[in-house]
């Protein structure tokens, strides 16, 4: 695969596996492998009130929140505020997690992988970085505000492009980076 384009125009809003929120997925790996069957997946999530995260047993999470005020969190017992936008926040999705808005509703973008099955890492760029690709690995950027272009493609906001090839990355405002090494 060289570049894969994806539209946010495209995408069908589902409801949380728990019920609690809507959710659009952007990619997944195995395509069409559902909220449980995923290596990794990566979505954007409103929230539009307060309640508890769906559980997902031996998935790590990266939360990435690109609109709203803020959300206080309990993960597993412990505070996380989570009131500043593009600081990605790694904790466990097998641990309960609760909600608690700090204003107006919340867009998060969601990076979901298996535990002994792929390894994520996520960073948010201004600017136009050159992108690399590790060998085996897989590469998602996200537009979250203004436009950016990967290789001369266009994305408008919350558009999407899937690669496994390097290329230069020229941003209008933020992009995140979520880079995906299978380890199983």
């Amino acid at each position: 695969m060289t570049v894969k384009v994806l539209r946010a125009a495209d995408r069908e809003a589902v409801a949380w596996k728990n019920g609690g929120g809507l959710t659009r997925e952007i990619a997944a790996f195995p395509e069409g492998a559902g909220a449980t069957g995923f290596d990794w997946r990566i979505s954007l999530a409103d929230v539009a009130g307060d309640g508890p995260f769906s559980a997902f047993p031996e998935v790590d999470r990266i939360l990435t929140m690109a609109e709203g005020t803020g959300m206080d969190l309990t993960v597993g017992g412990e505070r996380r505020l989570v009131d500043e936008r593009y600081v990605p926040q790694h904790f466990p999705g097998d641990v309960a997690t609760d909600c608690r808005l700090l204003g107006d509703p919340v867009v998060n973008l969601n990076v979901m992988y298996r535990r002994g099955r792929t390894a994520a890492s996520v960073a948010v760029l201004r600017g136009g970085p050159h992108v690399e690709v590790p060998t085996g690995s897989t590469v998602v950027i996200v537009a979250l505000d203004g436009t950016a272009s990967f290789d001369g493609a266009p994305l408008a906001r919350y558009d999407a492009v899937v690669t496994t090839s390097p290329g230069t990355l020229v941003t209008r405002g933020h992009a995140v980076v979520v880079t995906l090494t299978p380890t199983g």
